[in-house]
């Protein structure tokens, strides 16, 4: 979890510490805000983008376009925020039909069958507690257990950084420390090959952590990690399922080694709260968005953040709290959790707009928030390409078959979409192209607030910035619109966003051996939703549980997850409940009366 969660490479901070290093600073500085408009924080307020560059640059006018189609078939059913996913809010008693408080949560994940989590209900004693379990961790990971629920999505602070290793000028195998120089320690791994030579593989690690890559210029870099530090990892997530009250659930949050997760909890009293769960990383002399030197002593970590440091949200007058894995906070608290790559605010926006319209929320209520499909944020660039396509037949498409949402019925939605993937992709490979050719492993879709940058410069269309040959900004957007649609094989009244959304939930076994499909994987069906929505979707990432749950009423509570509970094909719960998730029709959250039980004695 600490890879898919974590940014473990720093291949977020690599892109940003290019772009400084070879565009010139205006651009840079344009190029990698840390939000944009569309942000919707708890608390702080909304960070501009910042304005267009108003001299051209290198990698701007003096650049042909440059298309990669490979990165936009790559992006397709991912998104330009690649498999970003996670949602969890919170509305206090005063909000709800009960008075009680509402949690919901669905974590996004990968699907495949069996699905990542394991529905349990655990009674020790006086303690019932009911949630999902990761296998392999002796704790519910999200649940409720009658005084407290609690759900998580990923945090994107920044919780790796890249350390420039500055070498001895004559020893190869030295590096500068503040302490003076050092030897590498150095492991060699060897991977046995079947049927073939064992390959060596040479680990170098720093004391800041192990030599990951070299940057454009050669310069080694180690990889400062919260994984790799004791007290990173613990088990102290599960005494949650004993805590008793919200300041109880906070503390152990924030005392647990865990990659670090936005922690949203409520109390059967009808509080709620955020709070980050898992350890944070001290840094001084430096922000973490860049790599650096460390070398000198002035910048690094010191040890971990107190728990009374902690940033900490509770009960807002608002009455809700809303995660999705954009900035939640600004101005203090945002500087204890730096910049790990925070999505794109739209889906956090969409949220909290749909809960300040409930003011008698119920469980129902919160689980149409997660079935929230509606297009706001594609509409906005449907608008743009209203205004900017001259081709009358695609006009007449995205104007005629446009529902406002991302259903699998729809032509229009698919069509802006992928025109839009389009225009980003040339617009941002052709600003960037210096960085690209200082270094072919830079990646466009490494960063995720370039909504701001591109939205500007095709909405203020400054002159300066055209490539050649174009004469204006028009005229480049419709010939890449016309290039696009020239690449699109199957007639365009035909291209809905079903056809592009068909499910692929497979078992591992069926993808070495394919006739085992009908048994094992999952139905292919189209589904809607799709990124920058609530209902985050795609064929195989999307909502892997949707959780409901007002602690002290889990009888009231509802839950989803695609497959079902049952790891065996012949079992009659191998499949149960998958198309309840696909529908979205309201399911319980509690276990109905036993089938079958298994007891587990001692010998």
């Amino acid at each position: 979890m600490f890879f898919e969660l974590n940014d473990s490479d720093g291949q977020y901070e690599s892109t940003l510490g290019l772009i400084h290093d070879v565009l010139a600073p205006e651009l840079a500085e344009f190029l990698s805000p840390i939000g944009t408009d569309w942000d919707a924080p708890v608390e702080g307020e909304v960070i501009a983008t910042p304005p267009v560059p108003l001299v051209p640059g290198p990698g701007v006018v003096h650049a042909e376009p440059v298309s990669l189609s490979d990165g936009r078939v790559e992006t397709l059913n991912i998104g330009s925020s690649g498999t970003l996913g996670s949602n969890n809010w919170a509305v206090t008693g005063t909000r709800t039909t009960h008075g009680g408080a509402l949690l919901a949560s669905d974590m996004h994940l990968g699907h495949a069958v069996p699905n990542i989590w394991y529905r349990a209900v655990l009674r020790t004693g006086v303690n019932t507690a009911v949630g999902v379990t990761l296998p392999g961790t002796p704790f519910l990971v999200a649940g409720s257990n009658t005084h407290v629920a609690w759900g998580f999505t990923n945090s994107n602070g920044d919780w790796v950084d890249l350390v420039e290793i500055e070498m001895h000028p004559e020893r190869a195998d030295t590096y500068r420390t503040a302490d003076g120089w050092a030897a590498f320690d150095v492991h060699e791994e060897t991977i046995h090959v079947a049927d073939g030579v064992p390959e060596v593989f040479t680990v170098r690690e720093t004391i800041w952590g192990p030599i990951v890559d070299e940057d454009h210029e050669g310069t080694p870099r180690a990889a400062r990690w919260i994984a790799h530090d004791v007290g990173g990892i613990n088990l102290n997530l599960s005494k949650l399922e004993t805590a008793a009250t919200l300041d109880e659930a906070l503390a152990i949050a924030q005392q647990s080694g865990m990659p670090p997760q936005n922690f949203v909890c409520v109390d059967a009293a009808g509080a709620i709260a955020w709070t980050i769960a898992g350890r944070i990383p001290r840094r001084f002399g430096f922000d973490g968005r860049l790599p650096s030197s460390w070398a000198d002593g002035t910048r690094g970590w010191d040890g971990w953040l107190d728990a009374e440091d902690y940033p900490v949200i509770r009960n807002p007058e608002a009455g809700v709290i809303w995660t999705a894995n954009a900035r939640v906070v600004g101005g203090a608290m945002l500087e204890k959790l730096g910049d790990g790559n925070y999505d794109l605010g739209a889906r956090a926006r969409q949220i909290r707009d749909d809960l300040l319209t409930l003011q008698e929320a119920s469980e129902r209520d919160m689980l149409d928030v997660q079935l929230d499909d509606r297009a706001l944020f594609m509409g906005t660039w449907r608008d743009f390409f209203l205004d900017t396509i001259k081709d009358e037949r695609l006009r007449r498409v995205i104007e005629d078959e446009w529902t406002g949402r991302a259903s699998t019925d729809s032509v229009g939605y698919r069509v802006v979409r992928e025109l839009r993937l389009a225009v980003y992709e040339e617009v941002l490979s052709t600003i960037t192209a210096d960085a690209r050719a200082a270094d072919a492993r830079f990646n466009i879709w490494a960063q995720r607030q370039w909504e701001g940058p591109v939205w500007k410069l095709v909405s203020e269309k400054p002159g300066h910035l055209v490539p050649p040959p174009y004469e204006s900004w028009d005229a480049w957007i419709n010939d890449i619109v016309a290039r696009t649609v020239a690449e699109w094989d199957e007639p365009l009244e035909a291209r809905t966003w079903g056809a592009a959304r068909m499910s692929d939930i497979r078992h591992p076994l069926s993808r070495g051996v394919p006739f085992l499909s009908r048994w094992l994987d999952m139905p292919s069906r189209p589904l809607p939703g799709d990124s920058h929505m609530p209902r985050v979707q795609s064929p195989t990432h999307g909502a892997s549980e949707r959780l409901v749950v007002s602690p002290g009423r889990e009888d009231q509570g509802l839950f989803h997850m695609p497959g079902g509970q049952s790891g065996h094909p012949l079992s009659p719960y191998y499949g149960a409940g998958h198309e309840d998730w696909e529908q979205g029709r309201p399911t319980p959250l509690l276990p109905g009366v036993a089938i079958f039980t298994l007891t587990l004695q001692p010998r």
